[in-house]
């Protein structure tokens, strides 16, 4: 049996629902871990739920009661993970680090939800005493324990070092199928397939990706949702009934994570009422910040990711209950219509035909922000390997992304997922239940602000012109803006004396 003072290989920093898990995981693929969180009690139960869980093996987990202790139970140069909230927590660990005598050869990986630019000031402000590296980490805590998505980014060197481990403790697919190799034994990771992890890129890439991978996550979760209501209250079905549907959908083209999980939660009972428990949840959401990251992200370097922020909007207005309840008391909409049996399928096939769309085109507008922010930042974003590292481990976890990774692999220099050749056939077959599902939901007055602005998105992008010549005219007219002609080069800019009516106006250069 190893002794409580034999050297670790890792010192583990916080030790909530996630960092529990990491730990675990860790220890699961031979690593002895040093552990140590503020609250005594989690070290406590890590300790515990190891001796639970070893059986006859040696202890794999040890408690340390201090960074001054954990510091020198690791083997040098020193590898230390931290899961503390993002934010200030972060940098209160790395002073008390720092304090303890931390090297300036150890590595510090901070795998919470931090902001990316937060990522990138801690590595310059802690230059010279430690390396700072971050890892981005999606899954839950079941991923969590036993294989998450991870998006690691900083320093190269730092890099060489935490790969094989980060490899060994990611998530599992099969290479071909892009489909989850899983295991959820305690002590049996899964060895075989292809890992869920890859370097993304410098100090903060790897959270920008997850906070991509987060605003896409919502706008995947809101149009699950949009259509729920449609077949709730525009078709009458019950929880169960949708839940059903749900599992059929779940059997192709919309095979995922959220589409499965979905199904359960619609079919779960109330135990205390007796009724789906669903019709018993209130319908107000909350957001954690990523989601709003990611919309301003959007917004800071003009991409138009129109469902992802719709998506944070839905959440907004959402919370909005008692304004909502009084407001239906006061404002009208349409007569609701009644379908027969074969007009009820026709919608729901709609639906299901809608909500692939607008996945296509939710994913599309996640990836054309990685790619424009890429381009600011001056990255060199892989997003064949994004793609691969969120087939399995991660929250969006889907069959579809192996078609999103063969289609960045396959075509090279791909500037948007829409023009992916199967991609673009995929829309122009199935975009006629798209509309109609929409037009169907309007015409019922059931919100699908999702489904909409994912359908705007895509035929905006598809529209040689739009109608921004008016609005540079407009911009010209009240503030000498100025704009571009189609007949002269670009860049050169054009300004109109605006006059009064029945005056003449003269377009000079500016």
């Amino acid at each position: 049996m190893a002794q409580e003072n034999s050297m670790c290989d890792i010192g583990f920093i916080g030790l909530g629902v996630m960092g529990k898990n990491l730990t675990l995981n860790l220890a699961d693929n031979g690593y002895k871990i040093a552990c140590f969180d503020l609250d005594q009690a989690k070290v406590d139960a890590i300790i515990e739920q190891d001796n639970e869980e070893r059986g006859e093996q040696p202890p794999r987990v040890f408690a340390c009661r201090s960074y001054t202790e954990l510091l020198s139970r690791l083997a040098k140069p020193r590898l230390i993970v931290l899961s503390v909230p993002a934010g200030e927590p972060v940098d209160h660990v790395c002073r008390h680090l720092i304090n303890a005598g931390i090297g300036a050869d150890d590595i510090v990986v901070d795998t919470g939800n931090s902001l990316w630019t937060d990522s990138l000031e801690r590595e310059a402000n802690y230059k010279g005493k430690f390396i700072f590296f971050s890892t981005a980490v999606s899954g839950g805590e079941v991923g969590a324990r036993f294989g998450p998505s991870l998006m690691p980014s900083g320093d190269p060197y730092a890099w060489t070092r935490i790969e094989s481990v980060w490899k060994d403790i990611a998530a599992k697919v099969d290479p071909k199928t892009g489909k989850p190799i899983e295991s959820f034994t305690p002590g049996k990771p899964v060895k075989e397939g292809e890992p869920c992890a890859t370097y993304i890129g410098p100090i903060g890439a790897g959270h920008y990706v997850k906070m991509v991978h987060n605003g896409i996550e919502y706008a995947d979760m809101q149009l699950i949702c949009e259509a729920y209501q449609i077949m709730r209250t525009g078709l009458d079905m019950s929880p169960a009934d949708i839940a059903a549907v749900f599992r059929q959908w779940n059997q192709g083209l919309l095979n995922s994570y959220l589409m499965e999980i979905s199904a359960e939660v619609l079919a779960m009972m109330d135990s205390e009422t007796g009724q789906p428990l669903v019709d018993v949840i209130l319908d107000r959401a909350g957001q954690k910040g990523t989601g709003l990251w990611t919309a301003v992200g959007a917004l800071q370097v003009g991409s138009p990711a129109q469902t992802i922020t719709q998506a944070v909007f839905a959440r907004s207005i959402s919370s909005l209950k008692s304004e909502r309840v009084a407001a239906s008391e006061v404002l009208e909409g349409p007569a609701k219509a009644s379908l027969n049996q074969e007009e009820k399928a026709a919608a729901i096939e709609a639906l299901h035909d809608a909500l692939y769309c607008s996945k296509i085109c939710a994913y599309a507008q996640g990836f054309q922000l990685m790619e424009m922010a890429s381009k600011e930042q001056g990255w060199k974003l892989d997003f064949a390997g994004i793609a691969k590292i969120w087939r399995a481990g991660c929250i969006i976890r889907a069959s579809f992304l192996q078609s999103i990774t063969e289609a960045y692999e396959q075509n090279e220099g791909l500037a948007n997922l829409l023009l992916a050749p199967y991609f673009a056939q995929q829309i122009t077959r199935y975009q006629g239940n798209w509309r109609r599902a929409i037009a169907n939901a309007t015409l019922m007055g059931i919100p699908c602000g999702g489904f909409s602005s994912a359908l705007n998105y895509y035929d905006s992008y598809r529209s040689a012109v739009l109608p921004a010549n008016l609005l540079q005219g407009q911009r010209d007219y009240f503030g000498a803006h100025t704009f571009e002609r189609t007949d002269k080069p670009l860049g050169k800019k054009f300004h109109v004396e605006w006059s009064l009516p029945g005056r003449p106006q003269v377009a000079i250069k500016r």
